[in-house]
């Protein structure tokens, strides 16, 4: 196999592209900038992803969930965060497909968003979660809230490599809500403690921030 890898002095990038699809750890998908991780490169992520996890709940957090979808009125209250990631958003604008009429296969059917509020103006997919738990969904009475979620996050990347920047990649994100007072609880830290204990040359998918 060594004679099917690229000198890494000879292209840094090409190697690296080559150790990743020879090694079946992951492969180019049939959707420009994402990809399919395989067996072997998916269990590299379950081994160091339920090691984290563990490690997350010794200091309190609890694992959740939220929607893929995102109203764009919620990223619409991030003006600061949102100018800067907007061009990664991908947005959804149809719910249907349909045979197109002159046998040209499935096309984007043009009446499926009529009447559908959500769509009329777009429906980003989450490239965090952070809007969806800032919306209230918690009451006081919840603090302090320490919340993790390990989920597929979609960032439109228009320049991608396997495992470090892609469309679609594994990531993970910490919540933290806590009352007010006079020294707040420091728990964003406490997610991002544990990263350096993964060798960063490693880990196979992107992990957003706490």
């Amino acid at each position: 196999m060594s004679k099917e890898i690229t000198s890494r002095a000879a292209d840094y990038s090409q190697w690296y592209n080559d150790l990743v699809i020879k090694g079946s750890l992951a492969d180019h998908s049939g959707v420009k900038g994402c990809m399919v991780i395989k067996p072997y490169g998916f269990a590299l992520w379950e081994n160091m992803r339920d090691q984290l996890d563990r490690m997350f709940k010794d200091t309190g957090h609890v694992n959740a969930y939220f929607p893929l979808f995102i109203p764009k009125s919620f990223l619409s209250k991030e003006a600061g965060p949102c100018e800067g990631f907007a061009k990664e958003c991908a947005v959804v604008t149809h719910y249907r497909l349909k045979n197109d009429p002159n046998g040209g296969g499935l096309i984007v059917d043009p009446e499926a968003k009529a009447g559908r509020k959500s769509l009329l103006s777009g429906l980003p997919a989450r490239r965090s979660s952070g809007a969806l738990i800032r919306d209230g969904s918690a009451s006081y009475r919840d603090l302090p809230l320490l919340i993790n979620q390990w989920a597929n996050v979609v960032r439109w990347e228009m320049r991608t490599r396997l495992f470090l920047r892609t469309a679609e990649f594994l990531g993970r994100r910490g919540h933290t809500a806590t009352p007010r007072q006079p020294k707040p609880l420091q728990r964003p830290g406490r997610c991002w403690m544990f990263m350096p204990l993964l060798p960063k040359n490693i880990w196979p998918c992107r992990s957003s921030g706490a």
